[in-house]
């Protein structure tokens, strides 16, 4: 899974831990099975990366805070069945596919407008900055929950960054018709 969709979904999953301590990090481990509150298995811990989780359910290894699990003396828990985070990830998989296309609108972390993508490629997308372009890796960009593309930046930082955009040549003139 690629760096973008591992934040987007980390993003979307925040707003879904269940209300409960956060737990320690001895008790989270690698190999345990995540149940959700009625006994179905979520998952299994498949990786621990400082405060982020790796749960393995049945078809995706999905990233996720730590703070979205909760101890009992019996299980791991998360607030959603293996069903609901699968179709989730999914669901914010597709959301960050569709965010990333030429035409897509960067805000900077303010919310203010940068620009749009005028080219996408692989790794780069480019952004039209008023009268300048500024390439920007595309790990570096999110999608926003409010449609387009975040970038953590000012607009001003952005701009500062840029250059002028190369000089678009000129329409061929229209071809008079002969008499």
């Amino acid at each position: 899974m690629n760096v973008r969709k591992a934040l987007a979904f980390s993003a979307a999953a925040l707003l879904l831990p269940l209300a409960a301590p956060a737990l320690a990090q001895s008790t989270l481990h690698v190999g345990a099975t995540v149940t959700d509150p009625q006994g179905g298995t979520v998952g299994t811990i498949t990786a621990i990366n400082g405060t982020n989780v790796t749960l393995h359910t049945d078809r995706h290894d999905i990233p996720l805070p730590a703070t979205s699990f909760t101890a009992t003396p019996n299980t791991v828990l998360f607030g959603m069945t293996q069903a609901a985070l699968d179709t989730a990830f999914e669901q914010a998989q597709a959301a960050a596919a569709a965010a990333f296309q030429v035409g897509a609108v960067l805000h900077d972390n303010t919310g203010a407008v940068v620009g749009p993508i005028t080219v996408l490629d692989a790794e780069m997308a480019t952004v039209q900055i008023d009268a300048n372009v500024l390439r920007v890796p595309r790990g570096a960009l999110q999608p926003n929950p409010n449609g387009g593309l975040v970038i953590n930046a000012t607009r001003a930082q952005l701009l500062a960054a840029s250059a002028p955009a190369a000089p678009q040549p000129a329409p061929a003139p229209a071809a008079t018709p002969a008499h």
